[in-house]
């Protein structure tokens, strides 16, 4: 049993529209509702009424489309759609949309970005949605830049994620961002899942993979996490795994959905964020630590990634849940 919220809690509406997935739908609830009170996790339909899932079931949310000006956030689980409906959502469904107050933050899991783009809240945008519908969205809506090779965008006001289990991903994401990741990695280990997956949804489109036998990447992959700290180079890595440096490239994206150098720029920023959240060591000695040659090199992928620089990262993911000042503001 979730805990009851705590006075204040952040108030998250999810939002279930007729032809929803059970499993997603739940994922709100069962992720946000394990952070011990932080959030009050509620459902709600258009209309009110019971809503058909894409199964034999039928569920009935406890609210109806009134609760979305209450909340602080909104969460759009996906549901069932065919070209003609994820071109014209049901009007019911927009009409609930325009109940949310500005300011709300937006969250689409999976074929939710659908309601969210024909909204129009995602032109201009960076976005995502589940691998196999990329081609549809693009075509419906091209004012969105879709990236498909992503589980989630975090844009602070909107979020979008891939399919199904990235919709794990994205609330834990939520907690680690409002909370910390130590609060993030304690849901995790409630839910039973991985606190942070790496790489991106090309990791699981299907695609001809090489024959199971001892001459993959992986051993070399846990070589070099070993040696994050060391100026890795493709030649290395390749000679390493008794490969070509064309095959050695040609397996690790095949294998991981990601080039090397990408895959070690990830693996290097999670260990900086990880140092940044847990210890005091200067940018400097963070970028050193995981293999950055400078902290203006740390800082610039930082960015890229999270969009803050370190000392903002250290500020939300540590000072301001540990108390902890930060005294590393060179950044």
């Amino acid at each position: 049993m979730s805990p009851d919220p705590r006075p204040g809690a952040h108030k998250v509406v999810v939002l279930a529209l007729d032809g929803v997935y059970p499993f997603e739908l739940g994922i709100p609830h069962r992720v946000l509702g394990s952070a011990e009170g932080r959030y009050e996790v509620l459902s709600a339909s258009v209309d009110g009424r019971p809503v058909r899932t894409d199964s034999d079931l039928t569920v009935t949310p406890g609210h109806g489309p009134g609760a979305l000006a209450e909340a602080d956030t909104v969460v759009i689980p996906p549901y069932a759609i065919t070209r003609a409906s994820a071109a014209a959502p049901d009007p019911q469904a927009l009409a609930a949309l325009s109940r949310v107050r500005p300011g709300t933050r937006l969250v689409s899991i999976c074929t939710g970005a659908f309601l969210l783009a024909a909204a129009g809240l995602l032109d201009g945008r960076r976005a995502t949605t589940h691998w196999a519908l990329t081609d549809h969205f693009r075509d419906l809506f091209p004012r969105v830049e879709l990236d498909a090779d992503v589980l989630f965008v975090d844009h602070g006001d909107v979020l979008t994620s891939a399919g199904a289990a990235s919709g794990v991903d994205v609330c834990l994401h939520l907690v680690r961002r409002d909370h910390g990741s130590e609060v993030a990695n304690q849901v995790a280990r409630l839910c039973v899942v991985p606190p942070y997956r790496d790489g991106g949804q090309a990791q699981y489109i299907e695609r001809p993979l090489p024959p199971a036998s001892g001459t993959g990447t992986g051993p070399t992959r846990d070589w070099a996490l070993r040696r994050l700290e060391l100026p890795l180079t493709l030649d290395e890595l390749a000679a390493h795994a008794a490969m070509s440096t064309r095959t050695f490239a040609r397996r690790f994206r095949e294998e991981t959905g990601l080039s090397p150098g990408r895959w070690l720029i990830q693996q290097r920023l999670r260990r900086a964020r990880h140092l940044l959240e847990s210890s005091d060591l200067p940018v400097e000695r963070v970028a050193h630590e995981v293999g950055f040659a400078t902290a203006t090199s740390l800082r610039r992928h930082l960015a890229g990634e999270a969009g803050v620089a370190p000392s903002a990262y250290r500020r939300t993911f540590r000072a301001s849940h540990t108390g902890v000042h930060d005294r590393y503001d060179q950044a």
